[in-house]
């Protein structure tokens, strides 16, 4: 087991152990813990734990009620500590100590001592103790000194060397001393309460002073040891100052004065000793002397004539021996004469550049003497002349030089100057300055510019002339210092380098070239349209072309479609700006450009530009009255192109062979009406051109029902005669219809049965007679158009009443009616070919299928066959012809009775069936009807 504190060792032992601190202290502070082995293999270590030892009481302090002690009065010592209040029941025992001598011991923290006179440097020591009871809890106080002082006594103040006056530069020393006081003295040196010196303390102290003169006057000094300063009695000293070298002026002051003039001439000593002794001088020759008895020297007044010029001195005294003042020279002179000026220039006129000489001379006057030039009063310089000669300057010209001069004469006894002398300089005109003028930032064709020449220097009149090119614009004449302007309306040729000359006579000057550019306006541009091909078709490009012919570059060229911006383009040369476009169909409309160089956009005229657009591939509607096309029906045949430039020609197909054309001239589409026979079913299709090719729809099939014809109805029996028990057959057939075709067979209308022909045809009924089988026969034909009834067919049997002819006659009609069909066709044929009629409608729309056909059949008296009138025709896709005609009928007065012999009714049994149609027409007799018939032409 180790015990460890702040990381060192306190002890160790085998096993757990108890440490313990007898004495704490404040070593004894910090963090302690334990460690260890467990099993001689594992370390371990034990918590931590922190102590602190607090102090009982601090260490004591000695005080002292006085502090320094004065001799002769008692001191109280303390000695001071503090318990903790927690711990003030602690009794504390206190002890003073002398210099290791018991003073006091017990509970009292206080002793009280009187203090005794004495001159001993060496103070003794005191200190105090403080303990609690009898525990090694022991402490004590820093160990001071108690010093006792004596005042200072009055110092003494002595000097030496011993006088009460002293010269100037002798060393004097000063002495102060006290008789007694404590250690430490501080002396200082006054003189007239002005402290000259201050010393470190000391027993005594001397100061060593080089005099000067205002080093008289009363000194003193003092000494102070902290317990109050004494002064010492004053000593005057007074300094004697030998006297300096006296000046020697003179006035008034210069070397030279006039002659007849009163000079002063003053003799004065800056320092020395009062009294003091003046004598003056000249030559060596005295003049008179003087004595004063105060600071300032002495003056002596002479009149001079020319015999007193010479050198001049002083001398001064005051008993240290007479001091000589330097010599002053006076120099008598004359007075110069008013000087003469004289300008002598090198030629008549005087021109900058020119150097003239400046002559001044003064004709009496004692030299040396002083000649000054001036200009307008303004110095321009000075030169001296020791003899009897007059002073040159020479001054080269400029133009400032023009004015009035004058020269000055001074040989120091006074200035006079000479009368003014005018000189003109004449300046040649400087390099003049052109400047142009514009009423804007650009000069642009139309404006009037200002040219304005102007030369910064030259004497006037100044002749101004203006050059475009080197080509004289014109000139004027300036008699002032300004410039001369010349006003220029501006056109496209006056872009160039213009220039001016300035001249007053001495040599003209050119001014720099400056440069001019004029503007001008761009004029009304004119656009072209430049297409690929004679007509502009959408997907060309064209190039619209822009171009004035008149206009400073750079230009900026717009250009508009309807005045929708297109495009733009900045031209810097003269040419003009394209504009590339693909053309589109909305590019159709008006065109234009505008021109624009910052002066002002123009505008060009209009161009129309018309885009012809190709014409889309057309779409075919076929629309019908009903949602199947019946044979009859009218039916729109509708082709139109969605895009396409007009007029567009539309042409109808079927099964690629044309049977239409119709011209669309605002666009949009068009339509063909058909009266739809059987041969119309098939494969439509229509066309659209505009003439930039043609575009074919995609294909439409139209197929074409006919309706199911009055069937005829046929009893075919085995013997001549109808009998009971005999087998006979009904058969029933249309001649006309699309299959499948549903018959229906009745006796007296009442149903015997039906029989379907899925491929057309006819069908037939079996029927076993009986005695009830006589009577009214007829069958229906029905394709879902519309059921159609054959004519009755009476049948009567043998033994009954009646007879066989009905049926056996109803056979042979029926042969007669086939065979006579082709004779009535090819009569018709014979009739119709030679001629052919105007336009009319293939079929009339307003009619409906159920008319086609008569119910009854059409019997006409005359023997002879009708002549059937043609009505109109059309043309065969094939090269045919179709030939529609018309039957006109008798009055249905004068009809015979039904009679399956007659012509028409071999007409109504065998005609083609295309277009067959009955009606009546406002011109017909009333009670007629007419059949029409269309007849194929192969």
């Amino acid at each position: 087991m180790t015990l460890h504190r702040q990381g060192e060792v306190l002890s160790v032992s085998d096993e757990s152990s108890e440490f313990r601190i007898e004495q704490a202290s404040l070593r004894d502070n910090g963090d302690y813990h334990c460690s260890g082995f467990k099993n001689g293999c594992c370390s371990y270590f034990s918590n931590t734990i922190n102590i602190k030892v607090r102090e009982l009481f601090p260490r004591p302090v000695l005080t002292a009620s006085l502090s320094p002690s004065v001799s002769g009065k008692s001191v109280t010592l303390t000695c001071k500590t503090q318990l903790p209040p927690l711990r003030s029941d602690v009794k504390l025992w206190f002890r003073f100590f002398k210099d290791d001598h018991v003073l006091q011991s017990g509970l009292e923290s206080f002793l009280k001592i009187s203090t005794l006179t004495t001159r001993s440097r060496n103070s003794p020591y005191y200190w105090c103790e403080a303990q609690r009871g009898s525990s090694s809890v022991c402490k004590q106080s820093q160990k001071s000194q108690l010093r006792v002082q004596i005042p200072v006594s009055r110092p003494v103040l002595t000097l030496s060397p011993h006088g009460a006056s002293v010269p100037e530069g002798y060393t004097v020393t000063l002495t102060c001393k006290a008789e007694s006081g404590s250690f430490p003295i501080l002396y200082q040196f006054l003189r007239e309460k002005v402290v000259i010196q201050k010393m470190e303390p000391t027993q005594s102290m001397k100061s060593v002073m080089s005099l000067r003169a205002e080093h008289s006057g009363n000194y003193y000094c003092t000494a102070d040891n902290g317990l109050g300063a004494q002064r010492s009695l004053p000593v005057y000293l007074t300094v004697t100052v030998p006297v300096s070298c006296p000046v020697l002026t003179l006035s008034p002051h210069g070397a030279s004065v006039p002659e007849g003039y009163t000079v002063t001439l003053t003799c004065k000593a800056e320092r020395g000793s009062p009294r003091i002794l003046y004598k003056f001088y000249h030559e060596n020759i005295s003049l008179g002397s003087r004595s004063v008895l105060s600071a300032g020297g002495v003056s002596l007044r002479v009149t001079v004539t020319v015999q007193d010029s010479g050198n001049y001195f002083c001398t001064a005294d005051n008993g240290f021996g007479p001091q000589r003042s330097e010599a002053k020279s006076l120099s008598v002179k004359v007075p110069v004469s008013r000087p003469i000026l004289t300008i002598r220039r090198p030629r008549s006129q005087a021109v900058e550049g020119d150097v003239v000489e400046l002559y001044c001379g003064a004709w009496k006057g004692s030299p040396p003497i002083l000649y000054r030039f001036y200009h307008e009063d303004n110095a321009l310089g000075s030169s001296w002349v020791y003899n009897r000669g007059g002073a040159s300057f020479k001054l080269p010209l400029s133009a400032e030089h023009s004015g009035k001069y004058a020269c000055e004469a001074d040989n120091g006894l006074g200035a006079w100057r000479s009368e003014t002398v005018s000189l003109d300089v004449k300046v040649p005109a400087s390099r003049p300055v052109l400047t142009v003028r514009t009423p804007r930032a650009q000069a642009v064709e139309g404006d009037v510019v200002e040219l304005r020449c102007e030369a910064q220097r030259g004497s006037p009149p100044i002749l101004y002339r203006f050059y475009h090119e080197d080509n004289a614009l014109g000139s004027s004449r300036v008699h002032n210092r300004e410039g001369a302007s010349f006003k220029l309306p501006l056109s496209a040729e006056h872009s160039g380098k213009y220039a001016c000359e300035a001249d007053n006579g001495l040599g003209a000057r050119r001014s720099e070239t400056v440069s001019l550019n004029v503007t001008v306006p761009a004029s009304r541009p004119v656009l072209t349209v430049r297409t690929p091909r004679a007509q502009a078709v959408e997907g060309d490009v064209v190039e619209l072309r822009c171009e004035a012919q008149r206009g400073s570059p750079p230009i900026l060229y717009r250009f508009y479609h309807e005045d929708n911006a297109l495009g733009s383009s900045r031209v810097h040369n003269r040419e003009g700006a394209s504009f590339k476009l693909p053309l589109s169909a909305e590019h159709s409309g008006k065109y234009a450009c505008e021109a624009d160089n910052g002066l002002g956009a123009r505008r060009s005229e209009t161009v129309s530009l018309n885009v012809t657009v190709p014409a889309s591939r057309p779409v075919l509607t076929v629309r019908t009255p009903r949602a199947q096309a019946v044979e009859g029906d009218v039916v729109e045949l509708r082709c139109e192109a969605q895009r396409g430039s007009p007029p567009i020609l539309y042409q109808f197909y079927r099964e690629d062979v044309p049977l239409r054309s119709s011209s669309a001239p605002s666009g949009g589409g068009t339509s063909f009406y058909l009266s739809l026979t059987t041969e119309h079913s098939g494969n439509y299709s229509c066309e659209a051109n505009n003439g930039l090719g043609a575009q074919r729809s995609e294909v439409v099939s139209l197929s074409v029902i006919v309706p199911a014809s009055h069937p005829t109805l046929t009893l075919r029996a085995p013997g001549a005669q109808a009998k009971v028990g005999d087998m006979v057959e009904l058969h029933c057939e249309a001649q006309r219809g699309s299959p499948p075709i549903l018959y229906r067979f009745y006796h007296e209308d009442v149903p015997l049965g039906n029989s379907s022909a899925p491929s057309g045809g006819g069908a037939s009924l079996n029927l076993s007679l009986t005695a009830e089988h006589s009577g009214n026969y007829s069958c229906e034909a029905d394709n879902g158009l519309g059921a159609r009834r054959s004519e009755a067919v009476p049948l009567s049997m043998s033994g009954l009443t009646g007879s066989r002819s009905g049926p056996i006659a109803t056979g042979v009609t029926g042969g007669l009616f086939s065979t006579l069909g082709f004779g009535v066709v090819a009569l018709l044929l014979y009739c119709r070919l030679p001629r052919k009629a105007g336009g009319r409608p293939t079929s009339d729309p307003s009619r409906s299928p159920s008319d086609s056909d008569v119910r009854e059949p059409i019997y006409h008296n005359a023997p002879a066959w009708l002549e059937l009138q043609p009505v109109y025709s059309n043309v065969n896709p094939k090269g045919g012809e179709v030939v529609y005609s018309e039957v006109q009928r008798i009055p249905q007065g004068s009809r015979p009775a039904a009679n399956p012999d007659s012509v028409l009714g071999l007409l109504r049994t065998h005609l083609p069936s295309h277009g067959q149609a009955a009606s009546h027409r406002p011109s017909d007799p009333p009670g007629s009807s007419v059949i029409y018939s269309q007849v194929k032409v192969a």
